[in-house]
């Protein structure tokens, strides 16, 4: 019984990893100091970067910053999950041999590496040791040790990364369960204790350099600040958070755990701490939205998991659009044995690749609760449904603030991204992975002006580029210059190990520089060009998000009319009702297909844009028409493929003082009804 009992424990322990693959004191160096870009003090005995030469600054003929931007790392994730799930640590002040140490039980030959067991197979075994040695670890394909040492985040910036995003994370049902744990399992206990350090690591770099402000390592709140720190050539930090559960927000049998209270208090918190971007959900459906199937036997993990978290399994439906989920997947896990007796991941129609869980009306609550406080929102992981419900609200408000950051996101809306406003960025794929995908969508970024991201994922946890073999007839040539061709970057040595992307692969962030003049060789300039605006593109979108005013509503208060109005004894749906301000009142017509829906502005105005938001009983075929007299109408838009939900009308700018909303065909049973309608000049 007891063997029993340790089984199903080690089982449970599986699938929630699964769901995740988804210096001492500063002393005076040797370092002359004269250069602002090399450090006054620090430790003999630490890692170096391998990289010469001064820094870029300032901006281009053009007056753009530039640089390459990490739009999605994890630098603290070693304090998530309970604190051990990832050994080593970013920074220690007892020294870079405190800071590289593995966790105690992986000793003394990492048999109980439990994580790398999981996800890669084997008897997990491995040489423990750090620093000085590096045998093992940091390693490509290793997903329990520490990628992210400040001195490796230092080496990216000197070989040109000009903006990290350190999105804050955690999962409090996996801490739960992972056997090792120094750390609480409050989601938001732990992005505080996050938040926290990556502040005292600014403060720790900039000891080395001569006192507060003085280091390259700095956390900015603002589009303008982040500039600043670009153009002097250092390195702007961003806060996000991805995380299951933002403000408590689990889903329980579909019943929300959360309320509209827990998000206003949450999302202020976080602006607070100085988070400016984040996801809403990751993995599991919560209580705010759905979320991208995960494939395979991982994906059958997860959707255990799913069930063990909120007692329901994923459910699909067919998709409405080009875009997709992806397919769920139903090979066979040993994590299927923590089900309940009777109870089995259900079958699912290869046809239907839809999650049917969009986004809910508290995480429409929390998207408009992030546009009032100027947030950028992280799209990947968010299902299909919710993904298009989101881009539906920002542009009813063209709102640019939306991100999406490693490779989460259906490619088909790249262009509604960009269309915003919004900035997108790749996952760290191999070089010949990641030019063949770039590729793929470079006539858009071309015909958009933007530039291109990356997203590591470092401790986030996730594979990276294997080496390709130092015998590669396209091999990364040591030492080479940096993509600005001011500073030379050569195999970088940590203790008694030297790094070569060739024969190491991508093994730690460090390795970025080297990764980009793989691209480089395998893909040709023209995909380190576009990286190489990256800067400039991302706080551009962040720029547009803090500047973005509502638009004046023409509609508000207006007198309107309509051709019916359904009668309710116990409420109003008179038609102006739909231009209150209230979303939760509404006009409803009559149940026949030609209703109209009418509102006086009270005076002529150039109108240009109109959002429409549909009731459950919406429009399928309908009209917008505008009129300066009231008598004679002209179409400013129509559709017949109308869908409900948000519905954004645009359309050259037009005189007329009338407004009206011609329905043609119903896209339910009942009628037309409209909770608000919104009227612009632009």
């Amino acid at each position: 019984m007891a063997r029993r009992r340790r089984i199903r424990h080690v089982t449970l322990v599986s699938l929630l990893l699964l769901l995740l693959t988804v210096a001492i004191a500063p002393t005076p160096s040797s370092a002359a100091g004269s250069d602002w870009w090399e450090p006054v003090a620090r430790a003999e005995a630490d890692v170096r970067t391998g990289v010469t030469g001064e820094p870029f600054t300032g901006t281009d003929a053009r007056g753009e910053v530039r640089g390459f931007v990490d739009a999605h790392n994890h630098l603290f994730s070693n304090e998530a999950f309970g604190g051990r799930l990832i050994c080593g640590k970013v920074f220690s002040a007892a020294g870079v041999a405190d800071a590289l140490a593995d966790c105690p039980e992986h000793y003394p030959d990492g048999s109980l590496a439990l994580f790398d067991y999981i996800t890669h197979g084997g008897d997990g075994k491995h040489d423990p040791t750090g620093w000085p040695t590096f045998k093992d670890w940091p390693a490509y394909d290793s997903m329990t040790h520490q990628a992210n040492y400040y001195a490796w985040v230092e080496r990216a910036w000197r070989g040109g990364q000009r903006v990290l995003v350190n999105d804050l994370v955690t999962n409090g049902m996996i801490c739960s369960v992972y056997p090792f744990k120094v750390r609480s399992c409050d989601e938001m206990t732990s992005i505080r204790l996050q938040a926290r350090l990556t502040y005292d690591l600014q403060a720790f770099i900039d000891t080395q350099y001569g006192g507060p402000g003085k280091g390259w390592f700095r956390i900015v709140t603002d589009s303008a600040q982040a500039r600043q720190v670009v153009e002097q050539g250092k390195l702007a930090v961003v806060l996000g958070v991805e995380t299951s559960e933002p403000f408590g927000c689990k889903q329980i049998l579909d019943i929300a755990q959360c309320g509209k209270a827990d998000i206003d208090k949450g999302l202020d918190e976080l602006y607070a701490l100085g988070v400016r971007s984040m996801f809403l959900c990751h993995k599991f459906d919560n209580a705010l939205c759905g979320v991208r199937f995960d494939e395979g036997g991982l994906g059958t993990a997860i959707n255990v998991g799913q069930f063990l978290s909120t007692g329901t399994f994923w459910q699909t439906e067919t998709c409405k659009g080009p875009q997709a989920d992806n397919p769920i997947g139903t090979a066979a896990s040993a994590a299927e044995g923590d089900l309940p007796a009777g109870v089995r991941v259900p079958a699912y129609d290869s046809g239907a690749r839809c999650n049917v869980r969009g986004l809910t009306d508290l995480g429409e609550y929390a998207v408009r609760g992030m546009m009032q406080r100027k947030m950028m929102l992280e799209v990947d992981h968010m299902s299909v449904k919710a993904t298009g419900q989101a881009l539906d609200i920002f542009e009813a408000a063209s709102y640019p603030g939306v991100l999406s950051s490693h490779s989460w996101m259906d490619l088909n809306w790249t262009e509604r991204v960009y269309s915003l406003g919004g900035f997108v960025a790749q996952y760290m794929h191999g070089s010949e992975a990641f030019t063949a995908e770039a590729a793929r969508t470079r006539a858009l970024r071309t015909a958009y002006g933007v530039g291109y991201g990356f997203g590591t994922d470092f401790n986030g946890i996730g594979d990276h580029p294997a080496p390709r073999g130092a015998d590669a007839a396209d091999r990364v040539v040591y030492p080479f210059r940096s993509a600005d061709g001011g500073s030379v970057v050569d195999r970088q040595t940590s203790g008694q190990r030297t790094f070569d992307l060739n024969t190491d692969g991508a093994a730690h962030v460090g390795m970025i520089p080297d990764w980009i003049e793989d691209i480089r060789r395998v893909g040709g300039q023209g995909v380190v060009d576009d990286l190489f605006r990256g800067a400039e593109s991302y706080l551009g979108t962040w720029g547009s998000t803090e500047g973005h005013r509502a638009a004046v509503d023409l509609a508000k208060g207006a007198a309107a009319t309509a051709s019916s109005t359904e009668s309710n004894p116990f409420t109003s749906y008179r038609a102006g009702r739909a231009v209150d301000g209230d979303r939760a009142t509404r006009w409803a017509s009559d149940w026949s297909d030609d209703q109209w829906w009418q509102v006086d502005l009270g005076s002529t105005h150039r109108v240009a844009r109109v959002t429409l938001d549909w009731e459950r009983a919406y429009g399928r075929s309908y009209r917008v028409e505008l009129s300066t007299d009231g008598v004679n109408w002209s179409t400013a838009w129509s559709t017949t493929t109308g869908d409900g939900g948000l519905d954004t009308a645009r359309f050259t700018g037009t005189p007329a003082r009338y407004l009206r909303v011609h329905g043609l065909q119903r896209g339910t049973a009942w009628g037309y009804s409209l909770n608000e309608v919104t009227v612009h000049s632009s």
